[in-house]
């Protein structure tokens, strides 16, 4: 009870004069940015974006004053890639909006090859995930297009979307193409591993105009899709690639290099036996800081050291959950938490929920550091942010206190109620 409120009496103090001016004094500030961690310091927010950040600061008149008492801020953290506002109930098909499936429109196209689909536009900002996930901490999530059984390894486009609840989404512009390769998806590509390859180089050469014509036997793609797709090409847009085996992100990078993709690693269990080659190409990985033992004959070396091994060897390194990611956002903190304790720097892991996501997608001269001129994503913590013993007290966005609630705690409020004159699943009156 005292964490909630807590979490009331932060969100009426910022709540005061504007929903969008505070000044949150005494924190231990993880700033994730060049100013490293401040101890005791203050952070002014105006109009919903950072104007200071150091100690003593002053509230201007009008501002709400919020003490930290010395706990940690940081922030609004990556959920990683999700389907946050895609997906309500796994179970249930018609709450999936994630997946394509397509047949054939006209002869000699196979249809489900469809890079021009785009997640995005069936993201669901009321969704019972959004507060469930936002008041764990976490502001923003990547929406990642998936391959459904009978779809294409090419899955289609995905984006950066803020937790706020609007139906703005103000990262639209920033799309990334997802593609999904392995060994459990060879059976979409001829039941073999070198097909998936084979039909990726085709694709990108029907997307230069280099293979065969639009619409005739054999072409993978539509008029649509070849213009996506080389909306891709030469580093124009970035290209996330699910991949684990270490040969096979090999095979990617040697594919990046030759046709200038602007490249980011999910998966990559086997990502640490191939760390100096991604340092040198200056790739991302995202990683599941929870993968050892191997789940397929694709990660058979996967390890708890690999975050660990990557950021020594230079690599970008941030955090992403195979299976459930989209019910199970809140445990990220955790892939990173396990990450640092097994050889990943604090600050290193941080950044993997912050700096390095923002990087990675476009996304860092708005998110993933407190610094002047950021926009007022910001997380105050009971402690340290990466140990899942503490919590977040307060989120706000734009400077806006979150209301700290969700499905999941007023069903928690309702049926711990005392007893009363109705059952418990009554609201109380």
């Amino acid at each position: 009870m005292k964490r909630i409120a807590l979490s009331l009496a932060l969100a009426a103090a910022s709540l005061g004069a504007s929903a969008q001016d505070l000044l949150i004094r005494g924190a231990t500030v993880h700033t994730a940015g060049p100013q490293g961690t401040l101890r005791d310091a203050d952070v002014l927010v105006q109009g919903g974006v950072i104007r200071a950040v150091g100690p003593g600061l002053s509230a201007p008149a009008g501002v709400a004053v919020v003490d930290a008492r010395g706990r940690p801020l940081t922030p609004g953290l990556f959920a990683g890639l999700t389907g946050i506002g895609l997906e309500e109930v796994s179970a249930e098909q018609p709450t999936n909006d994630t997946t394509v499936v397509l047949g054939a429109p006209a002869p000699g196209i196979v249809a489900q090859t469809r890079p021009e689909f785009d997640v995005t536009l069936a993201y669901n900002p009321r969704s019972t995930l959004v507060p469930v996930t936002r008041i764990e901490g976490l502001t923003y999530t990547v929406l990642a297009a998936g391959t459904a059984p009978g779809g294409s390894i090419i899955a289609g486009q995905g984006g950066a979307v803020r937790l706020d609840g609007g139906y703005e989404v103000p990262y639209a512009g920033r799309r990334a193409l997802f593609v999904n390769l392995g060994g459990a998806l060879a059976a979409l590509t001829g039941n073999s591993r070198a097909g998936q390859y084979l039909l990726l180089q085709q694709a990108i050469d029907e997307a230069r105009g280099r293979g065969l014509p639009a619409g005739s036997q054999g072409a993978l793609l539509t008029p649509a899709g070849r213009s996506t797709l080389a909306g891709y090409l030469d580093r124009r847009g970035k290209v996330v690639i699910t991949v684990d085996r270490e040969a096979d992100i090999r095979q990617v990078l040697k594919l990046a290099e030759r046709e200038k993709l602007d490249l980011v690693l999910t998966g990559a269990a086997e990502g640490w036996r191939v760390a100096r080659e991604l340092a040198a190409a200056k790739v991302p990985v995202f990683v599941d800081g929870l993968a050892n033992l191997p789940t397929s004959f694709d990660s058979l070396a996967a390890t708890l050291e690999n975050a660990a091994r990557l950021h020594a060897a230079g690599v970008p390194v941030s955090f992403t959950q195979g299976g459930d990611a989209s019910h199970n956002a809140r445990k990220v903190r955790q892939l990173a938490g396990n990450a640092v304790a097994h050889g990943l720097p604090w600050e290193a892991g941080l950044a993997g929920l912050t700096r390095v996501p923002a990087e990675a997608f476009g996304l860092a001269d708005r998110l993933g550091s407190i610094e002047v001129g950021k926009r007022a994503d910001l997380v105050l913590w009971s402690g340290d942010p990466l140990d899942v013993a503490h919590a977040a007290e307060q989120v706000w966005i734009d400077g806006r206190a979150i209301p700290m609630r969700s499905r999941q705690t007023e069903l928690r409020d309702r049926y711990l109620r005392a007893p009363g004159p109705l059952p418990r699943a009554y609201p109380a009156r």
